[in-house]
């Protein structure tokens, strides 16, 4: 693959004008394509195969009048005094908002303080306009009332601009490494293109399947960081070759036959562990991890072709006006690891395991109204019914009751047995379907969503009506059943990530030791991720700095995701670093020697790239989605733990101890798998041919 790789890198360097001309028109029909394709994209959830999912698609098959998927909103009325003539006045100026389907009449209760009506709208959330939201808000508004909204009508999703503070930490990394403008703008130049096209084609997309809005947020997070990543590396070694003597062509051609070799099995890592979520067997996860895999495929292909083709563009202004100077940080760095290795990896490894301990006290969920920060309006409304409706206010059990005899009778059967089992607040009545077969049934429990006397009451009514025609679901009854299908889901995702991964791992390196090295390292660097996650967003250790909000719960899809997520990110260092370190050993190098040579050069170049990836990763923190702050900074701590601790600390103390145990391969497996070169194999006339 290098042969070819070097080839193509050449071929783009001569033939520049032709390659940016065909990228560029190639980003024309992206960017074409997506702003006429695009559809909005819905934030709908569904869990196939889980008894929740079935009762939701009962209700939408029998219920079709409900309108599930449409916007709605609780708003909420509350003072020392409740005039019933305001609020029901406020009522009728609600009904004629734009868009709104029905409104409930007020329920008040048992104090007489608060009341609250609930608004279903003729339209999803996200065909609601700002126009819309406001109309709400002042037709709700009563003088002397105190006046609060939740539900997914009342506020649009926000997103902060921390991906462009990101990219700005990336731009000053880039020029203290690369020692030139021109330089330092390539990376970022490449990935904005390789970024406008992937998001392009992504909303291009959503004219034929369905994308929640999370999905380009993710996108734009990896691609964005993956992209800067790969070009800074092949940067790299491009400068490294010209210092050698090389010339540019010859260069560029080297430069993709190694470091884009590095790049192509970094990528494909990345794509596997992404892809593979699709074994969870849950939609909006599968065209997660989909969109992103797609993105930094288009990152790889940029890095590969149109980065060569404007290396030759930029000439001599791509190297800097000074020769860059050795890395003695790198390398004092390297000789103290290998001269050190026991204790360094100790240290290295207790403190990994310190980071993973908050993780033992894991608790997933859904994010809710409940989980949105202090002072909002939402936060406010939910508050206000849980202190005078009960907990259970905020989240009601729906149960769909099929029968083959009298519906009525069935559901009044089962209405009275579940309102005698413990934890349950109150059971409305029966509402039956226009057909007469199928009857649903509201319950509010006596315990809060999230608590685990809601969750022990779900699995009660489960396991007294099993068999008999009842399904829960519900808030709490999705998230359980979610996080089952997750838990169900994970061995066989790692089965086949971490498989596929190590066969590839294998045969870059022709090692046993190494592949399974990386593997120990990424479940070292994931336990501390989820500990550093589990302090901050559920244990709420940085809630003081009014950056991120603590909710109380880590959402159930983040854990599945970040195990991919970071095992692609681990393997991208794995790859480019330890690289580095065969092409030591292939040319000669003791053992000790390889793996400090390796760290040596590799450092500075890992260092640059782990730090603009923690910047473009902490930039969503910023964000006002949870799920995608969550995300943010849990994938900076992820390349922070992984890059400095994992792949610069423990990877090169570990290779100096295992000596050249740790490039044994197998004589019968070594004859049998096919030879693959990166960064460490003759690529020279590779790269100097065609």
């Amino acid at each position: 693959m290098s042969a070819f790789l070097g080839r193509l890198g050449r071929f783009c360097f001569r033939r520049r004008l032709a390659v940016v001309l065909a990228w560029t028109g190639l980003l024309a029909a992206a960017l074409l394509s997506g702003a006429t394709l695009a559809e909005p994209a819905p934030d709908t959830f569904s869990v196939p195969g889980t008894e929740s999912q079935h009762a939701n698609d009962l209700l939408a098959d029998r219920f079709p009048q409900a309108e599930a998927g449409n916007a709605a909103a609780k708003v909420v009325f509350t003072g020392a005094v409740l005039p019933k003539a305001s609020v029901d006045r406020a009522i009728d100026r609600i009904k004629s908002a734009p868009k709104v389907a029905e409104v409930s009449p007020a329920t008040v209760s048992r104090n007489g303080r608060t009341a609250f009506a609930e608004v279903a709208y003729r339209v999803p959330e996200y065909e609601l306009t700002g126009a819309d939201r406001a109309a709400l808000r002042a037709a709700a508004t009563v003088p002397g009332l105190r006046v609060e909204m939740s539900g997914d009508a009342v506020a649009p999703p926000e997103e902060g601009a921390g991906e462009l503070l990101g990219v700005a930490v990336a731009a000053v990394v880039l020029f203290v490494t690369l020692g030139s403008f021109v330089a330092a703008g390539l990376p970022l130049l490449t990935a904005a293109a390789g970024i406008a096209i992937g998001l392009s084609v992504i909303s291009a997309a959503t004219a034929v399947v369905e994308f929640s809005s999370d999905a380009s947020a993710l996108a734009l997070m990896l691609g964005l960081a993956v992209a800067i990543d790969y070009a800074l590396f092949i940067i790299s070694r491009y400068r490294e070759e010209v210092r050698d003597g090389h010339a540019p062509a010859d260069a560029a051609g080297r430069a993709a036959a190694t470091a884009g070799s590095a790049v192509v099995f970094a990528g494909l890592t990345v794509i596997i562990a992404l892809a593979g979520l699709a074994v969870v067997d849950i939609p909006v996860l599968t065209k997660l991890g989909l969109s992103a895999a797609f993105t930094v495929g288009v990152a790889v292909a940029v890095a590969l072709t149109l980065l060569p083709a404007l290396l030759g563009f930029a000439g001599h202004r791509a190297l800097g006006g000074r020769r860059p100077a050795a890395d003695p940080a790198g390398r004092r760095w390297a000789r103290f690891v290998t001269a050190r290795p026991v204790p360094v990896l100790a240290v290295a490894v207790a403190g990994l395991v310190v980071a993973a301990v908050p993780a033992l006290g894991l608790r997933l969920g859904l994010p809710d109204d409940g989980t949105a920060p202090s002072g909002t309006t939402q936060r406010a409304a939910y508050d206000l019914l849980a202190a005078d409706f009960g907990p259970g206010i905020n989240g009601p059990l729906t149960l769909v009751v099929q029968s083959s005899r009298n519906t009525r009778t069935a559901a009044d059967q089962v209405a009275r047995q579940v309102a005698s089992l413990p934890g349950v607040a109150s059971v409305g009545e029966p509402l039956l379907n226009r057909s007469g077969d199928t009857a649903l049934l509201n319950v509010v429990p006596a315990s809060g969503p999230t608590s685990e006397d809601t969750e022990k009451l779900i699995n009660d009514i489960r396991d007294r009506f099993h068999g008999d025609g009842v399904a829960v679901t519900g808030r709490t009854a999705i998230d359980i059943d979610t996080s089952a299908k997750l838990a169900d889901a994970l061995v066989p995702y790692l089965a086949v990530v971490i498989g596929l991964a190590f066969i590839l791992l294998t045969l870059v390196f022709r090692s046993i030791a190494v592949p399974l090295k990386a593997t120990l390292g990424f479940l070292l660097s994931v336990a501390a991720t989820f500990g550093a996650v589990v302090a901050v967003f559920q244990w709420g250790w940085l809630d003081a700095l009014g950056v991120v909000h603590s909710s109380g719960i880590i959402v159930n899809l983040l854990p599945v995701m970040l195990i991919g997520l970071v095992f692609g990110l681990a393997m991208d260092y794995q790859v480019f670093l330890v690289t580095r370190m065969r092409e030591a050993h292939v040319r000669g190098a003791a053992p000790a020697e390889a793996a400090a040579a390796g760290l040596a050069h590799g450092a500075r170049v890992v260092t640059a790239a782990a730090i603009i990836m923690i910047s473009v990763f902490g930039g969503f923190i910023l964000s006002n989605t949870p799920m995608v702050q969550s995300f943010g900074f849990a994938l900076a701590a992820a390349v922070l733990f992984d890059a400095f601790v994992v792949r610069l600390t423990i990877v090169p103390a570990v290779m100096s101890l295992l000596g050249r145990t740790g490039w044994w391969l197998p004589a019968r497996l070594d004859r049998v798998l096919p030879h693959v070169d990166v960064e460490g194999a003759p690529v020279g006339s590779a790269a100097e041919t065609g």
